[in-house]
């Protein structure tokens, strides 16, 4: 389960603690609200079906393979669909390939959701291993359905573009200096990477 409101208010006040800029932040926009995605490989394929689409035609594809698998979509019924009834929810050829090879990872044993390396890099690379997850995928996992307070996708545009908006950069910071940004605020950087989604394009900031 990911951060609750009571850890993203513990998280973002003690960092701000260290960054009065973080603080001046919330008052103006107040905390943000938790992102909670649940654990397991279900998590992780919606985020393959979601790549590269609006989140209308995720939602569509999402809905045909709930109507076709039933909604726990098993991974071992995915594998046993043909090319045409996957292509028929949606899935391209790539976006089924990405699927199969999480499914089968899950159907080996290769991957055990309850019990991904408790660090964080590792975590990463395990996750990772499986074709079409990235490090952002990865990252958003741990810190939306793991909860774990440490993860900072620096990565990810709209962190750059909040974390550039909260701390008055005049550009917004390459993923680099993203990462170096937040240094000083271990272990409490997941807390400031949901509280820069709030602040991105708020109109109060």
């Amino acid at each position: 389960m990911g951060l609750t409101a009571g850890q993203l208010r513990a998280g973002i006040d003690a960092a701000a603690l260290r960054e009065p800029r973080l603080a001046a932040a919330v008052e103006r926009v107040g905390y943000p609200e938790p992102r909670i995605r649940p654990t397991g490989y279900q998590t992780l394929l919606r985020a393959i079906v979601g790549q590269q689409v609006s989140v209308a035609a995720a939602a569509s594809m999402w809905t045909k393979l709930e109507a076709e698998l039933g909604p726990e979509i098993p991974s071992a019924d995915l594998l046993a669909r043909d090319f045409d009834t996957l292509r028929a929810c949606g899935l391209s050829r790539q976006k089924q390939g990405y699927a199969r090879s999480l499914c089968e990872l899950v159907e080996a044993g290769a991957i055990d959701f309850a019990s991904l390396p408790k660090d964080d890099e590792e975590a990463i690379a395990e996750l990772t291993q499986i074709k079409g997850i990235g490090r952002w995928t990865a990252e958003i996992y741990l810190l939306f359905a793991e909860g774990r307070p440490d993860i900072w996708p620096a990565g990810d545009l709209a962190v750059q573009a909040g974390i550039g908006k909260i701390l008055g950069l005049e550009a917004r910071p390459s993923e680099k200096e993203t990462r170096a940004l937040a240094e000083g605020w271990r272990p409490h950087r997941g807390a400031v990477a949901i509280l820069t989604w709030h602040c991105y394009n708020n109109p109060a900031l």
